[in-house]
């Protein structure tokens, strides 16, 4: 089983066993959240073992406490197999009085709440594992953190990892599957084409137990490709689905989107809703986003070749790459990541939010002078708007880029960050 070093998740999980009795992994299929899981357990119950899986099931219902025996933290992978688990898992948690006792892992597609009683609060925590970011796969220097650039209000410095466009068209097409990390190209992108075959022939008909059309869901996330990075309405997806399928309306759009984020395919961007000076209407439709990009890549049916030839698509689902790479940063340091839009058309990719109300404004660029000096001119438009004397103006401004070799200030005091140098 392969193991990384750089996990992200591997920190954050051994901090979240410090404070709750239990852990929950959620996350996309294949992300890795059993060999994470596995290097902090003390013992292991795999469910889905095909010699015991009945018995296993069957002693959930009967005498689920002989299923938590063992030593702590005690793993339970493919958890949703039986349901009851979970009320077994909090009951035994109150009784031991002790954090650290259980990780629950599964599939990612979710168990019937129905046969949940309690929920869980004060006893669990969640936590969310995504594909791998470039700095966890070895492709960035890592040499600029996000954390630090907090600390130090934007005081910047660092060598990106050598890639050229190329190099990054690949990234983004083969995406962040840990099994896809190291593999030959060819074989890399192979990952990615299969993952979303599955996708459209099983789980999405798995997620929520109601039959899809497979050509539909090929179509459907093909045209949620094409919007990555914009507010697009059901009703405008539901128009560039072709095929004259009538029947797929607004309704059916949205079961299929929602069967989607079930299962961690899709996970859209919550805008931001800053003080303003003005009274500026602030729109408040999600972003679209693939949770990494080379789902949009397979959808579209791109290969690394199809994106240097179209460098706007290739700039979208960039985005797509930096938005995957800045939640797993932001979220591991305990901010969450926002779009912000308004009603002029002011458009800002990222806004970063930390807990203690620190924040920083990015924009994303493939790169060139040009698309710097644009990112850059929207980030200072945006910090105008802000009202200081109800909010703290933010910690620095950003652009990052696909393409460069330096992290560093610009003389307006924006900052330029090659993906290929960034870390948590």
């Amino acid at each position: 089983m392969k193991t990384y070093k750089k996990r992200i998740a591997d920190d954050v999980l051994k901090r979240k066993l410090e404070g709750k009795s239990a852990v929950l992994i959620e996350g996309p299929k294949w992300c890795g959240k059993t060999t994470t899981a596995v290097q902090h357990a003390a013992s292991i119950l795999y469910m889905n073992d095909p010699a015991s899986m009945q018995q296993n099931i069957s002693m959930a219902e009967l005498s689920p406490q002989l299923l938590l025996s063992g030593a702590a933290p005690r793993l339970i992978d493919e958890w949703q197999l039986a349901p009851k688990l979970w009320d077994a898992v909090r009951f035994e948690s109150d009784r031991r009085g002790e954090p650290g006792q259980f990780i629950l892992t599964g599939s990612a597609v979710p168990p019937q709440t129905n046969e949940i009683k309690h929920s869980g609060t004060g006893r669990f925590a969640w936590m969310t594992m995504r594909t791998m970011s470039l700095f966890e796969s070895d492709e960035s220097s890592g040499e600029v953190s996000l954390r630090e650039l907090f600390s130090s209000f934007g005081d910047v410095s660092g060598t990106a990892q050598s890639c050229d466009i190329a190099r990054l068209a690949f990234f983004i097409c083969r995406g962040g599957w840990p099994q896809a990390i190291g593999m030959r190209d060819e074989i890399a992108l192979d990952q990615a084409t299969d993952y979303f075959d599955g996708v459209i022939h099983s789980d999405i008909g798995r997620a929520d137990g109601v039959a899809k059309n497979p050509e539909r869901a090929r179509r459907l996330m093909r045209s949620y490709a094409r919007a990555q990075g914009s507010q697009t309405s059901f009703s405008a997806i539901s128009k560039d689905l072709s095929g004259g399928d009538a029947s797929l309306g607004d309704d059916t759009v949205s079961s299929y989107v929602s069967a989607l984020k079930k299962i961690f395919v899709i996970e859209d961007m919550p805008s931001w809703n800053p003080n303003l000076r003005s009274k500026t209407a602030i729109r408040s439709s999600d972003t679209r986003y693939y949770t990494d990009p080379s789902i949009a890549a397979a959808a579209l049916g791109v290969c690394p070749e199809d994106l240097l030839a179209d460098l706007n698509t290739m700039g979208l689902l960039f985005e797509t790459l930096a938005v995957r790479d800045l939640r797993v940063y932001a979220e591991s340091l305990g901010g969450n990541v926002y779009h912000y839009r308004d009603k002029d058309g002011l458009e800002c990719d990222a806004v970063i939010h930390m807990r203690n109300g620190s924040y920083c404004l990015a924009e994303i660029k493939l790169g060139g002078d040009m698309l710097i000096e644009e990112g850059a001119a929207t980030l200072k438009t945006l910090a105008a708007k802000l009202d200081t004397s109800k909010m703290p103006s933010p910690s620095f401004l950003m652009v990052v880029t696909g393409m460069g070799n330096y992290a560093y200030r610009r003389k307006d005091g924006v900052l330029v960050v090659p993906i290929t140098a960034l870390k948590n």
